[in-house]
């Protein structure tokens, strides 16, 4: 039973592996797991390229949010991890600001240790409200 919560994958061999949805939506939120640099045949993309990763990252939330008919402007949280924070964040504060724009989520920023790939430097979560 899933009490009413839909599910959505890419499709990925780690969302099995790991046990995970790349998003849950429970009525009109949408909760995007940390997303991250790989594209749709599960390569990953940018090794060695923070702003590459970053780029690739948000339009792999974009691909989320338009499987549920929704753009980044419903958006209401992002919560980003950065891998070497001090170096990076100049660029992070850029980008996030250049992909929304005018809209502005909330926001949380934390650095981390590591992530789940070894040349992984950037996760990005969101939650989005649809209707």
């Amino acid at each position: 039973m899933n009490d009413g919560f839909q599910s959505f994958g890419f499709g990925m061999p780690w969302e099995e592996a790991y046990g995970f949805s790349q998003a849950l939506r429970s009525g009109s939120t949408l909760y995007i797991s940390g997303q991250l640099s790989h594209d749709m045949d599960a390569g990953f993309v940018g090794e060695g390229d923070f702003e590459l990763q970053v780029r690739t990252t948000f339009a792999n939330i974009d691909r989320v949010l338009a499987a549920h008919g929704a753009r980044k402007d419903r958006i209401v949280e992002t919560t980003v991890y950065v891998k070497d924070l001090r170096e990076h964040f100049d660029d992070i504060a850029r980008l996030h600001r250049e992909y929304f724009g005018d809209h502005r989520p909330t926001s949380t920023l934390l650095g981390v240790v590591d992530l789940a790939l070894p040349p992984q430097l950037v996760e990005i979560a969101a939650v989005a409200v649809l209707e």
